[in-house]
Order: C-alpha cells, then structure tokens, then sequence
C-alpha cells in the first residue's frame, strides 16, 4: 500500500494511554495505525515526539465578518495551529451582523473558506430577535445554538429571558442541536454592577466583586431546570467555578443531557492575576480567587469537566485600555495556549493524564458537537494532529493573534508544539505556516 505520508516513531496519545505506533496518511485521513509501516514513501520522523489528536477548540471568537480589526479567520486560526489547534467552533458574536439567520452564517462559512487554515464550524445565536429564525439556522448547517443569560456586551446580541431560552431548547431539541449558555443571572449581574458603580467605584476589584459566583450557580441551576424539562442537550460553556461544575454534574448523573466546558485562563490566572495583569485578564465570568480555582481543578481532575474550551475573545488595544475597568471590552486571548497550559499546569503540576488531556482538548469536543472525523488517532478518522515535544520546557513569545495581547505570553511551559498537521498536510512547523493550506466547514455528523 502507497502512502501519501506516513509519521512514523511518535508516541500516541490515546484513550488507552501512550503507545508507539506509526501513522499512515491517504486522502486526508488515517487509514493505517500500527506499530511499524514498512511501506515506503514520504516520511516525517516523529520520534521522540507524543502525537495527540489536533485540538479541537469549541470556544472562539474570530470575528468576521465586520470586526475583522478584533481579529478574523486567518490570524486567529494562525494562532490556534500554532497551538496544536485542527479545528474550532465559532461563536455567532461578535461578527457584525451576529450570525442570527441563514444570511450571516452563509457570509461568515464564505470567509472562513477563503481565510482558514484548517476546518471550522459555526455557532448560531439564540436571542429573543431570532427566534423564528433557529429552523433556518439549522438547516444551514450551525453546530449548535448559542444564548446568554446576562447581557453579551453587544446591543445586537441581546440576553435571552426564560421563555425565549425554554422554547430555544424545544427547537434545539427537535434538530438535535445543543444549546450552549453564558449561565450568569442577568438580574444579579445588572443590579450588584448598578450598585457598584452607583457608588463611584470603577477598578478591578469593583468588578470581580459585581459578578460573584452566585451569580454564575444560579444560571446553572435554572438552564438545567430548562434542559431536564426539555430534554434538550446543553453545554455550559466557560465554567468557572467548581461548585457549578459540581451542580452540573449531579444534573448529569440523574440523566440531564448537559456537557460542561471551562477554559485555560480559570486554570491558569486567578483574580490576583487581574489586578496584577489588567485589561487583558477581564473576562465574564470572571477570574476567581486561588480557592475557587483549586475547587474548579478537583473537578477536572474528578473527571467532571467535559471540554476545555479557549474563549479566545480578542479586541484591539483602545478597547482595552481606561481608568474605568467596567468600561474596557471583556475578553482573553489565549487559541494559541490551550494545550500547554493543560501540558503544564495539569500533567507537568497536577498529575493530570496524556490521555484526558487528549480527551478534554480534542475527543470529547469532537464527540459532543458530532464531528465524527475529529479527535481520534483512529483508521478512518481526519489526519489531524499536533505533535509535541513533551520534555522540552520554552518561554512562549512568539504569538500569532491579530493583537498580541495574549496573557500567557512570556510565560515557561511544558510541551512544545513542533508540528500541526491538518488533513494529514503539515500547517504549521517550528515557527513557520503552510499559508496555501484552507479549511473546510464542519457541520454536524459530516
């Protein structure tokens, strides 16, 4: 049998755990998995590497169309292979016009197909303004559907109430899409922030302190009130705290169809972080304190956390900067970081295993959002891959985000990336892209 490449001598990264195996490539995809290919053909030696599964980033804002100058298809998605990233699911704001119909979803899947290095999908919102919109959505080809609980940000994005939220569920349901939430209560979030700044105050603390986390627990409780209701599949994206994790994941063992999501930066920064850092640490929800933090690792590392999803939301350096920290954009950039944070805060500190690294990062993702091609070293499955030096610790500096406001930059890490392969071509190599590469659109069970 004739390759069109075959990698041979990496370690796997694999549910069963690390093995060493050979990877033979045709047409895009796996199509041998064993210990020694002895065909012959193009090689690329991966030895001394461990091979996961690419990532698969569920959580990102890139963009276009309309804000391209926040960030867009080709530098985001730069970032993301630099990071090990194959695939990612993008959020329906903050394009403009948001991605509320069947119009905005084909605009943005024809950018992306003219500026992504590798396959993509797309979220569509769920908002009081569309709702009779959702079916077209659907048949469109969206990923799943997205809603906020508490005000997005953008006056195009409005929060959904219950009623739209309940009956977004339904429709959900009847296409056999999930529905993602921001699960913060709009009324504590609105009225403690009210409160604050109808006293004068406007710095980090000021803000960290209007969205605590009851706010973030009880969203969750009434979304899972909903999705049990419904029997809706749900998400929770970007959780922040372990104690939601944990209402979640009691909802889960009594048959709630709920999956739970949080990001690199909860694990990596806490709030002291914030004041230290600033700007490019606001997020909502936002940075908890180190107890928070070490609740939210005892979940992960209970099994309890489905996906670790980047949240990359970037916004250009005027929206960042203001002596009023309520004023400034919330969002992390961090596409580009989600691997070695889990490489290095989790199997390098906390014992967290290759192989739920693999899952979290890429399997569970793949599986959640049906993208049977993705995540997975198996026959049959998409040629994606990030292959990493593991033993190698390195200062990331070299950031590929359209701004370069990145946290994590200038930090040590564990397990650096040498190439990202996407549909068995190599994008990404020791610093340098294969900008000729494209991705293709995701959509459910393709």
């Amino acid at each position: 049998m004739t390759f069109d490449l075959i990698v041979r001598g990496g370690t796997l990264v694999t549910p069963e755990g690390p093995r060493r195996a050979d990877l033979g490539i045709s047409g895009g995809q796996l199509v041998e998995v064993s210990e020694e290919i002895t065909a012959d053909g193009k090689a690329l030696d991966a030895s001394g590497l461990h091979i996961f599964p690419g990532v698969v980033d569920a959580h990102v804002h890139f963009n276009e169309p309309g804000r391209t100058h926040w960030e867009g298809f080709e530098t985001g998605s730069r970032a993301l292979v630099a990071g090990g990233g194959t695939s990612f699911l993008d959020m329906p704001l903050n394009s403009s016009p948001p991605v509320l119909g069947r119009a905005e979803f084909d605009a943005k899947r024809e950018i992306g197909e003219q500026k992504s290095l590798v396959d993509f999908g797309l979220w569509g919102g769920l908002t009081p303004i569309n709702l009779d919109r959702l079916d077209e959505l659907a048949e469109a080809g969206v990923i799943a559907f997205k809603a906020f609980m508490s005000h997005s940000g953008l006056e195009e994005f409005p929060a959904v109430d219950d009623l739209t939220l309940l009956e977004g569920m339904r429709t959900a349901k009847r296409h056999g899409l999930l529905v993602g939430t921001h699960a913060e209560s709009n009324e504590l979030t609105r009225g403690l922030t009210e409160q604050v700044r109808a006293g004068g105050h406007k710095g980090v603390r000021d803000y960290l302190d209007s969205r605590p986390v009851l706010a973030e627990l009880e969203a969750v409780t009434r979304a899972l009130l909903f999705a049990e209701e419904t029997g809706a599949a749900l998400h929770l994206v970007h959780m922040s705290s372990g104690r939601a994790v944990a209402l979640a994941y009691e909802a889960k063992q009594r048959g709630v169809d709920v999956t739970i999501e949080t990001c690199p930066h909860y694990l990596h920064f806490t709030d002291e972080d914030v004041e230290r850092v600033g700007a490019a640490l606001k997020c909502a929800p936002p940075l908890r304190s180190k107890a928070v933090q070490d609740e939210l690792w005892a979940e992960l590392l209970a099994g309890h956390i489905d996906i670790v999803g980047s949240d990359h939301s970037p916004a250009p350096p005027d929206m960042k900067t203001s002596d009023d920290f309520f004023a400034l954009w919330g969002g992390i950039s961090g596409a580009q970081s989600t691997l070695n944070v889990l490489l290095t805060d989790g199997y390098g500190k906390r014992k967290l295993p290759l192989e739920a690294i693999a899952a979290l990062s890429a399997l569970n993702p793949a599986r959640r959002f049906n993208l049977p091609g993705k995540g997975r070293l198996d026959v049959g499955a998409d040629a994606d891959l990030a292959l990493v030096r593991l033993d190698e610790t390195f200062k990331l500096t070299e950031l590929h985000d359209r701004w370069q406001q990145n946290p994590f930059g200038g930090e040590d890490y564990q397990g650096r990336v040498t190439h990202t392969l996407s549909r068995g071509r190599t994008v990404y190599q020791d610093g340098k892209f294969d900008d000729t590469v494209r991705g293709r659109l995701l959509r459910p069970g393709a």
